[in-house]
């Protein structure tokens, strides 16, 4: 009787361990799966992440341009000798594998404000900051993607990221963490509302595709016109994905009455040469705008008229191991003329911004001289007469993987067209600058992260 008693409770014993691993094995595998960055990109169904990456810096700008240009970059209107602590962006994402065919994806965002000295409520460019000058998660993504609508493409409704740079070009400069692209910069949007294909031409080989968009226009704010803004692009990869090449193009008209059509179009073109120890690449674009300038001619005393803007960048780097997974260095020169077509020839006139696709703020980017070489009606912000010469060169250094710090040297030049500077007297030195010191940190969380293509 004893015995039995003895063998039931030895068997009690061993089904509730039993229970108890097999619920601990179950929840440990449910676990891995419910937050299993190699699970979701396998593509197996109800598994998800959770992901996200951060962002910041010690900075000191030891040397500040007198006019405060450069419309919306990092550190326009930042006074001299300031220094500070500062979060650049954080991310918060969920992406989750409702079955083999269907994707949701999910991800919030805090970012910087632009210019960072500047609050909401004033004239400069904003980001996103409240009005009491916290910072706060705004919805930066958030879409459902059917794959493989037919071979090789997938089709993605809701707000995502844009063909411009995000998908490509973003990832082959790899230090966002550093400095936006050239394109980025000027605010071509990066994530926008509506329906895209994206997909490959050859599903075996993956070195040819594309990646098409229709949507507002207006990133993640509500639509405020019909009318719609369309991007594509074209890739191709060579040499074992060593090489890459990217074409962009997009369309947005911006007022389209009988008496003032007013678009605007922007075309990129993209290659480099990407290696795990090195990588170098060039970047080019030019934006055009169409009637989006008006000028008033103050020696003719002629009605006001409106002039094309043209826009231009081109933006070299290259980054590399210096020793492999632990120390890189990244450096970066990009040349900008806002517009072209002001020029000398046309400095005795006003200009005066219609719109803001060139990186510039409505109402703030305004030239006006007058016929005696004077100034009238300047303002601080967003000179669209000044070319742009930016450079950046640091250091990444890796105590672990998705740990990155990055000592770096932020520097943009200021030279304007117009003989005569708005701000200045009549032949003065108009040249300038801005520099910033950076100790820059960088963490990812719940993605593996590689300095290669393709690495988030």
């Amino acid at each position: 009787m004893r015995l039995n008693r003895s063998k039931k409770s030895l068997l009690t014993i061993i089904v509730v361990f039993l229970v108890c691993f097999s619920t601990v094995q179950a929840q440990t595998i449910w676990n891995s799966l419910w937050n299993s960055d190699s699970a979701f990109k396998a593509g197996t169904p109800k598994t998800g992440r959770v992901w996200g990456y951060v962002f910041g810096d010690f900075y000191y700008k030891p040397h500040a341009d007198s006019l405060n240009r450069g419309g919306g970059n990092q550190y326009t209107g930042i006074p001299q000798s300031r220094n500070a602590f500062q979060f650049r962006r954080i991310y918060l994402g969920y992406d989750y594998n409702i079955s083999q065919k269907f994707s949701a994806e999910l991800l919030l965002s805090a970012e910087d404000n632009f210019p960072a000295y500047n609050p909401p409520s004033s004239s400069a460019a904003s980001g996103d900051q409240l009005s009491n000058s916290k910072e706060t998660f705004f919805i930066k993504l958030a879409n459902i993607r059917w794959k493989n609508i037919w071979k090789g493409t997938d089709l993605v409704l809701g707000e995502q990221f844009t063909p411009s740079f995000a998908m490509l070009t973003e990832k082959i400069w790899n230090y966002r963490s550093v400095e936006r692209t050239i394109s980025d910069i000027r605010r071509t949007p990066s994530y926008d509302f509506g329906a895209g294909l994206q997909g490959v031409f050859d599903p075996k080989t993956r070195n040819f595709g594309y990646n098409l968009l229709v949507a507002t226009g207006n990133s993640d704010k509500p639509a405020t016109s019909s009318f719609k803004w369309f991007y594509g692009d074209v890739y191709a990869f060579f040499a074992n994905k060593k090489i890459i090449v990217d074409l962009y193009a997009d369309y947005q008209r911006l007022n389209w009455q009988p008496t003032w059509h007013h678009d605007r179009q922007m075309l990129k073109g993209f290659i480099a040469y990407n290696t795990s120890p090195l990588t170098v690449g060039v970047e080019a674009f030019v934006n055009n705008m169409k009637a989006d300038t008006k000028a008033v001619p103050f020696k003719a005393n002629g009605p006001a008229d409106t002039i094309a803007t043209k826009a231009k960048g081109i933006s070299f780097y290259i980054h590399g191991d210096i020793i492999k997974e632990k120390l890189r260095f990244f450096a970066r020169v990009d040349l900008y003329n806002p517009n072209k077509n002001i020029g000398s020839n046309l400095q005795d006139s006003a200009f005066a911004a219609l719109s803001s696709p060139a990186g510039y703020n409505t109402g703030s980017y305004k030239i006006t001289t007058n016929n005696t070489g004077g100034v009238s009606g300047a303002t601080a912000l967003g000179d669209i007469s000044s070319k742009e010469t930016f450079f950046t060169i640091g250091l990444d250094y890796m105590p672990f993987s998705n740990v990155h710090f990055e000592p770096n040297i932020w520097y943009n030049h200021y030279n304007s067209q117009l003989s005569t500077v708005p701000g200045m007297m009549a032949g003065a030195n108009n040249a300038n600058h801005d520099m910033v010191w950076r100790l820059t940190f960088f963490y990812v969380f719940g993605k593996v992260y590689k300095n290669t293509y393709n690495q988030l």
